[in-house]
């Protein structure tokens, strides 16, 4: 099949788990704003500490009657099947999932509770869709890959070797997806993508943690020597990408997304401590933010390197990030500048009374 001249797909009722969260909320704007989707698109979300139903404020004031939220859990099997049918879904984008490794590492059964038994739930209430359900896009990570040397880059044919409770339990999510595919028919797409970062990203993440403490002055904490390697995607290039799956490839296919940024964890806190020392009023003391930084004791069992292959999505289907890191590193630090509102609402939790105020009537 010539995936570059086959007929787009075309959707009506898009179903978005985890849609209040950092990726879910830039993917529900980026489809609202810059494409040609003419649908609806209902947001479920079970409100965990990272989802943030007023990232999206804008969105639902905008699109009314085409933005839709439910809050609930994709765990909640019966839950599912009613957002499914009231809203006559016909593709559903899966990113509901626990995200951040140091949690899964304390706290490893949330992850195996959300990404893998939640992903079983919402799987079986697609199974039960029949054929009214044109797509289920399955959004993971190159986590569930393991770790890289000094060269090489993960790709669609990598073996999965996943280190952490996280990956494995995106890995295992992976699994039940392709199963699902493989057993019962589903029309299945499935994306594992790169270290993303841009707006409305929690703040525990890495680029939001050190923009956000080197605007206040505060310590900037990297693991080890801060040698390990990643590679950085812009969300709303990860968020082209998804869609760009969504619409073109064809069922069953699975692509990398990657940045083609790699850098090394020292370097991107660097970059970021230049960027605030330009864009933002000196520290009282006059030294520049890079004094901030301080290397603390390494996470267990971290990951040396990250690094994608995305050329299969970029032959096959057209894509290319759009964002290097220099562009995407500066547009990324001017939006947590001019977003104070946001960051306090997130650091404060107000954030978690926005829901209450704007959909208890409903």
């Amino acid at each position: 099949m010539d995936l570059k001249t086959q007929k787009m797909r075309t959707f009506n009722n898009i179903l978005v788990t985890g849609g209040a969260g950092f990726i879910g909320s830039n993917f529900i704007r980026y489809v609202l704003t810059k494409t040609d989707f003419a649908g609806r698109i209902v947001n479920y979300d079970a409100l965990t500490y990272a989802g943030n139903a007023e990232s999206l404020a804008d969105v639902a004031q905008a699109f009314p009657g085409r933005y839709e939220f439910v809050h609930a859990d994709i765990r909640d099997g019966a839950a599912v099947a009613a957002a499914l049918e009231k809203y006559s879904v016909d593709a559903i984008v899966h990113f509901a999932a626990e995200s951040h490794v140091d949690r899964s590492i304390t706290s490893p059964d949330d992850f195996v509770q959300t990404n893998i038994v939640g992903t079983f739930r919402l799987l079986e209430a697609a199974r039960a869709m029949g054929r009214k359900l044109a797509l289920f896009h399955h959004v993971s990570t190159d986590e569930v890959f393991g770790s890289l040397g000094e060269t090489g880059f993960f790709s669609e044919t990598t073996p999965y070797a996943p280190h952490s409770p996280y990956s494995a339990s995106k890995a295992g999510s992976d699994h039940l997806v392709r199963a699902f595919r493989d057993t019962y028919g589903l029309p299945v797409t499935l994306t594992n993508c790169s270290n993303n970062y841009g707006p409305y990203q929690f703040p525990e993440k890495l680029i939001p943690l050190m923009i956000l403490n080197a605007l206040e002055g505060k310590e900037l904490p990297v693991y080890g020597e801060g040698t390990n390697v990643r590679d950085w995607l812009h969300v709303e290039d990860h968020c082209e990408a998804i869609w760009t799956v969504m619409t073109k490839a064809a069922i069953g296919e699975t692509y990398c997304v990657g940045g083609r940024n790699e850098m090394r964890n020292i370097d991107v806190v660097g970059k970021i401590c230049a960027l605030v020392d330009t864009l933002a009023p000196p520290l009282a003391s006059g030294a520049p933010r890079s004094s901030l930084i301080r290397h603390v004791k390494d996470r267990l069992g971290h990951d040396r390197r990250y690094a994608i292959d995305c050329s299969k999505l970029e032959r096959d289907l057209g894509w290319k990030p759009a964002h290097d890191a220099k562009t995407g590193f500066e547009e990324t630090v001017k939006w947590y500048l001019a977003s104070s509102r946001w960051v306090d609402s997130v650091r404060t939790g107000a954030y978690r009374n926005w829901i209450e105020r704007n959909y208890a009537s409903r």
